[in-house]
């Protein structure tokens, strides 16, 4: 994606903007490993990391998983702990959230020194043999290789994939052991990939959280992103809402998801695929939030 102007992912996003605690991210070093060591110390996951009790952490902060928008988590944060953003914490000191918040952090830190840098929403291989887990990571602009990297904030150094035992690298993620949403599309509907494959966890037997209806999801996620609008994962929202899919939606969504792997997109194309009704992020969308018991409808400050 060489064409798309990179100074586009420079700046802040309407999520990812700082705000009045701008000036904290500076004691970060802008390089690639500090920014993503510093993102990577800043979340507790409210599923993959540990018992909340065990951690000191309270079972009424699950809401914590809600924080939409950077500045109220940095707030968060240092209300928890009020110290250095490159300073390791402890479990009870960091955010209770997703891999969605670490890469919210990130690209805070990383848009804070100008680096291009930019949310991807899909499915990783290293999480769980034989299947694609449901994630988002960020994506890098490596001026030197001329090439966008992916980042994984969420992952510490030698992190074993279970299917090949591989360390991955969280500065530099092979693009096959992750797939961004239109490539997992793609993949699927080409028959290279089996969609019953595809999850948010092999485990959760929900029908709207696996196969076609969350490969529709990330990819409508994964082009909000493109466009910086980084949304929670459980907001759903258009074309996602669609209980089923008519033959013209899947030829759409194809169309969609080879523009945005092609090669030679702009800036443009991802600006004009976005502003159609299917996945332009409305005022308000429905959140499916993990710390509530029902859908809540959720008006955005975007």
């Amino acid at each position: 994606m060489a064409t798309i102007d990179q100074s586009t992912y420079v700046s802040q996003s309407p999520v990812t903007d700082p705000g009045m605690l701008a000036g904290r991210l500076d004691v970060v070093p802008g390089d690639l490993e500090a920014l993503q060591r510093a993102a990577c110390r800043l979340v507790f996951h409210y599923r993959a990391g540990g018992d909340f009790a065990e951690n000191g952490i309270a079972a009424d902060r699950l809401g914590e998983v809600d924080t939409r928008y950077a500045a109220p988590m940095f707030e968060r944060l240092f209300e928890l702990h009020d110290t250095s953003l490159d300073e390791e914490r402890a479990a009870h000191q960091r955010l209770v959230g997703c891999c969605r918040d670490f890469t919210v952090l990130f690209l805070a830190l990383a848009r804070q020194k100008g680096v291009p840098a930019r949310a991807r929403v899909g499915f990783a291989t290293y999480f769980a043999p034989g299947w694609y887990i449901d994630h988002e990571i960020a994506e890098v602009w490596d001026a030197a290789e001329q090439r966008w990297r992916l980042v994984d904030p969420e992952l510490r150094d030698g992190h074993i994939d279970p299917t090949d035992g591989a360390t991955v690298n969280p500065l530099d993620v092979d693009p096959n052991r992750f797939l961004v949403g239109p490539h997992a599309w793609l993949a699927c509907r080409a028959g290279h990939a089996d969609p019953e494959r595809f999850v948010v966890l092999p485990e959760l037997d929900i029908p709207v959280l696996r196969s076609w209806p969350y490969l529709v999801h990330n990819l409508v996620h994964d082009l909000a992103a493109l466009n910086k609008r980084e949304m929670v994962l459980w907001d759903v929202w258009g074309i996602a809402e669609s209980e089923s899919l008519s033959d013209e939606q899947r030829a759409l969504l194809d169309r969609v998801a080879r523009t945005m792997t092609a090669p030679d997109v702009t800036m443009n194309d991802l600006q004009e695929l976005y502003a159609r009704e299917e996945f332009r992020v409305p005022p308000i969308v429905t959140s499916y939030s993990p710390a509530t018991e029902e859908p809540r409808r959720v008006s955005l400050a975007l």
